[in-house]
């Protein structure tokens, strides 16, 4: 019933191009908690990227994990596309989604125990947080009588479509107007738009093979995921590089100018109850 490779080369390059892809978005995490961690501080991250972010992740690990492991889904998977055709998720894709869920959740550990200044999550962003899961509860409850599991999930993966493409805009936004980039780490874009462009790369090498594009439309979150990724890593690139390049002093140190100033004021105080 399941499908094969063609070409065992092209099978060894999917792998490789795949776990490649795991590694770096999954070490793309990890550069943005050492700065958290060297600063003692979270000034500079928006809180809405962050909340928006483990939302993503929570619903890309269900759709990846239910459809990588629940023979029933893959079967309702082959029943829409074609007993020929291939799962279009891999174990990368589930590996990364559960490491994902757990470093975003980490780093939102960090917001509580260290400097956060006046930042605080914004009403937009909860609303938009408590609706999404509110629908995905109701669609739950519509799904579970009929078993249509590979609709449900389907619904969490354009859920991860949905809040990879607004994540980033708050992050973008908040580095235009403090004109400085301080506080959010370039190392995670630069991971993140390796594992983007690989995680493209891997579904165009299953295509070939396949001498087929159902792959990209079978799972146009996985698509979109690398698309979007792509689109926003270049902006933060170009802000980080071009826009707003941090200045350093003769010891290499990065300067504070008083361009960072309109986020946090001298005569603000912290409000330590806010997240």
């Amino acid at each position: 019933m399941s499908s094969s490779w063609n070409s065992v080369g092209l099978e060894v390059l999917y792998q490789v191009l795949g776990w490649v892809a795991f590694f770096a978005w999954s070490f793309s995490f990890y550069p943005q908690v050492l700065l958290n961690y060297k600063r003692k501080s979270v000034v500079g991250l928006n809180f809405d990227f962050l909340v928006l972010n483990l939302t993503k992740h929570s619903s890309y690990l269900i759709y990846n994990a239910a459809l990588f492991f629940s023979p029933f889904i893959q079967r309702q998977y082959h029943d829409k596309y074609g007993d020929k055709e291939m799962i279009p998720v891999a174990a990368n894709d589930v590996a990364f989604s559960l490491h994902a869920v757990a470093l975003t959740a980490f780093t939102v550990f960090q917001v509580f125990i260290y400097e956060r200044g006046i930042q605080k999550v914004s009403k937009v962003c909860i609303s938009i947080t408590a609706i999404v899961w509110t629908a995905a509860i109701v669609c739950l409850i519509i799904a579970w009588p009929k078993s249509d599991w590979l609709w449900l999930i389907d619904v969490f993966n354009s859920i991860q479509v949905g809040m990879t493409a607004i994540k980033y805009i708050p992050q973008a936004i908040m580095n235009f107007r403090r004109k400085s980039t301080i506080g959010w780490s370039i190392g995670n874009i630069l991971l993140d738009l390796t594992g983007g462009v690989l995680n493209f790369g891997q579904m165009g090498v299953q295509s070939i093979d396949q001498h087929t594009l159902v792959n990209f439309y079978g799972n146009i979150g996985k698509t979109l995921l690398s698309l979007e990724t792509v689109f926003f890593d270049v902006l933060f690139i170009i802000q980080h590089y071009v826009l707003y390049p941090v200045k350093k002093d003769e010891n290499g140190k990065a300067i504070i100018s008083e361009r960072v100033a309109p986020l946090i004021r001298p005569s603000d105080k912290p409000e330590e109850d806010n997240v």
